[in-house]
Parts: C-alpha cells; sequence; structure tokens
C-alpha cells in the first residue's frame, strides 16, 4: 500500500499530537516496512526531521502558489499531489482530513483525540471552538472511517456528532519506546545535577492550562505543608500559569515548585524526558479530562507511580496501577500525594503493577491495531 499521512504535526509539533505522530510513522515503518509512507509536511522544519527509514517519505509543496498558501495546500490542494503519487490511503493523523477527499478514489481514515472543546468551551474562545467543530464534523462525517485513541473519546463523538458506532475503532496510542528503557546511574545523576533536581520530587508533566488542575496539586502540597516533597513542573503556559504562581507566592510555595520550563527548558530529547520521570518519586497527573493522557503512560513504562484522576478515560490508561483521586477535591490528592511519598512498599507495588499495565499499549500492539484499520479499509 501507499499510504499518505497529514504530516504538519509530525515535523512541527513537539507535544501530544506530534508525538503520536512520530511515534506512529515509527513503528509503522518498523513492523510493517512492505508499505511506503508519505508525510504530508506544509512547510520545512526546523525542529524534526524526516524518520530515517526508507520507505519514509517527506512531501513538500511544490510551486509558488502551493508554497505561499501552504495551509490551502494542506486542507484541500493536497488531493493532486495524493493523486499524483497514487496514494491509496490517507490518514488525517490529528483531527482533519482534506476537504473533497471523499470524491476521490483515495480512501481516508481520521484520528480524533478528544473533543475537550465541545465540553469546556469556555476554555477555548468561541471562535476556537466555532473553527474546531466545523473541521471535526467534516472529518467525522466525510472519512471513511474514524480512530478513538479511548472508549471515552469514542463515546463523546458517538454523543456529540450521532457517529455510528460502528464506523469508529478505538485504537489505543503508545509512547516512545525510550521510557521503557532503564537509564544507567550516571546518566540519571548526570540529568540530575544539569536540572539540579531534588533527590526527591514529584512530578507533572504537560501544558499549564486549567484542564490539567496544576492549581489543584499546589492546593494539595500546601494542605500537606512542610512535609510535601517538591514538585517539579515541565510544561508551560499563559494566563493560568500565572494564577497558578500567584497561589504559590500567596501560600510561600515558591521554593517547593520548580518550573523547570523556565530555568532549563526540555529540549526536543525525549531521552532526556524519559531521564527526569526515571529520577521522580512519582508523577502527579490529576487532569479533570483527557483523550487519552500520555504521561500517564510514560511514566508506567518508567518505572514510576501514578497518582491521576478517577474521571474521563485516565483509568482506561492507568487500569489498576494508579492511585485514583477526585481532581477537584485538593484533600484526595494530598492524601494519595502523602501515601506514595512515605511507603515504599506502596512505591514498589505500583511499579510493578504499572509495567504490567503498560504491556497493553506497547507500540507493537498498537501499530497493529492502526493496521488493522487500514486493511479493513482498503478490502
Amino acid at each position: 500500500m501507499k499510504i499518505g499521512f497529514d504530516g504538519k504535526r509530525a515535523f512541527h509539533n513537539t507535544t501530544g499530537l506530534g508525538n503520536y505522530s512520530r511515534t506512529l510513522i515509527r513503528g509503522l515503518a518498523t513492523w510493517y516496512p512492505e508499505h511506503e509512507y508519505y508525510l504530508f509536511n506544509p512547510k520545512p522544519s526546523r525542529k524534526f526531521s524526516k524518520p530515517v527509514f526508507p520507505q519514509v517519505h517527506e512531501v513538500l509543496p511544490a510551486g509558488l502558489i502551493n508554497k505561499t498558501f501552504s495551509s490551502a495546500w494542506r486542507s484541500s490542494w493536497v488531493k493532486k499531489d495524493l493523486e499524483q503519487l497514487g496514494i491509496q490511503l490517507y490518514h488525517g493523523l490529528s483531527h482533519e482530513i482534506p476537504h473533497g477527499i471523499q470524491h476521490t478514489a483515495i480512501r481516508s481514515v481520521v484520528t480524533i483525540h478528544d473533543l475537550i472543546f465541545e465540553r469546556y468551551p469556555e476554555q477555548f474562545g468561541k471562535i476556537n471552538v466555532l473553527i474546531y467543530r466545523h473541521k471535526f464534523q467534516y472529518s467525522c462525517r466525510n472519512a471513511n472511517h474514524i480512530i478513538a485513541i479511548s472508549q471515552q473519546t469514542k463515546q463523546d463523538i458517538i454523543d456529540w456528532y450521532g457517529i455510528s458506532e460502528e464506523k469508529i475503532d478505538v485504537c489505543y496510542q503508545s509512547c516512545d519506546p525510550v521510557f521503557a528503557e532503564v537509564i544507567a546511574e550516571s546518566e540519571k545523576q548526570r540529568t540530575r545535577k544539569r536540572y539540579n533536581l531534588p533527590q526527591q520530587f514529584f512530578l507533572y508533566v504537560g501544558s499549564i492550562i486549567e484542564r490539567k488542575n496544576l492549581l489543584g496539586i499546589c492546593q494539595a502540597m500546601y494542605i500537606n505543608g512542610n512535609s510535601s516533597l517538591p514538585l517539579v513542573v515541565i510544561g508551560d503556559g499563559r494566563a493560568y500559569k500565572q494564577k497558578v504562581k500567584e497561589y504559590i507566592h500567596e501560600k510561600g510555595l515558591s521554593s517547593q515548585v520548580i518550573f523547570l520550563s523556565e530555568t532549563q527548558p526540555i529540549g526536543k530529547d525525549t531521552r532526556e524526558l524519559a531521564t527526569i520521570y526515571q529520577l521522580s518519586t512519582a508523577l502527579v497527573y490529576p487532569s479533570c479530562f483527557e483523550g487519552f493522557g500520555i504521561p500517564v503512560l510514560e511514566a508506567m513504562w518508567s518505572g514510576v507511580p501514578v497518582i491521576t484522576s478517577s474521571v474521563s478515560c485516565l483509568p482506561e490508561t492507568g487500569g489498576e496501577a494508579a492511585l485514583y483521586v477526585d481532581p477537584s477535591n485538593p484533600e484526595s490528592m494530598a492524601g494519595a500525594m502523602k501515601r506514595i511519598q512515605d511507603n515504599e512498599d506502596l512505591r514498589r507495588e505500583m511499579i510493578i503493577l504499572g509495567h504490567r499495565q503498560a504491556e497493553n499499549f506497547t507500540l507493537e500492539k498498537c501499530t497493529d491495531e492502526i493496521m488493522r484499520v487500514y486493511k479493513k479499509l482498503m478490502k
């Protein structure tokens, strides 16, 4: 098969959507090398390069018009390139497919990661909600098939957009295999020194936005007082981040909360992030809603206990391995954090359970599920 992909996120996005794209492409090229994979990238990137596989190709817009209006090329005009290259199946990796692709002979599938903007529209703004709704609805209605990254997302697609259940397959995502590697102690200590990390600390990984609930963690730390371990934050934000920092200052927690991305920006080297995970005492991820919750999986592969929310898809990801809390209840969070930091036996048990749960989301298994959808579409 010749399979085309929307390559924008793979080349330009440093967070979840980019990681999903890059990890999936690497998995497909590794376990299904008999196919050709074409990444349609609207413009050259300095952040990420094409994966080094002979069967993976980068396609950029050709000609002045396509290069000048690269967004239009990506959202519609790319169909001409798809047809010229003989693409048989197109996968929109992040919610979008080219307009009009349903009128070509090319089969299409779209991955929907979440519909969080429908559930929390006030956090996105009216204009963005309208734009996202138009794109997502168009893709869901016109793609030949939909991949949802969790049962929660599948149910949201059914409930919000009235899409038939038969049109949607749940294909869980994996994470970079580097998180499963056991990092040498010498490398961990170099990383600890480089970032001036405490000997023990809780870890938060993710954008600093209201839904992900960093403020709730800080409130839990305040409840636990001086007995709380410090918190290392990897991620950035704007207005909500400022709100969190004001709370931290007001409550005298400034020395306890380390915004690592401000002082020592984490590079695109995922191994560095994996090392920081392995140095941490536990991941605290009390998000109010997620499409999948990839930091939970990254932590379990890293051999790190996980505290997360009992809502949305997070129990799908964490299974029996995580310690679940009510994200709206800082006291619940404070109790879980205290249990984790004070109970070494509990930490050991959670690490064992975490590895067992993570085995459900190996890159090979997740890639196999995607390929199964492709083959079903091409019958």
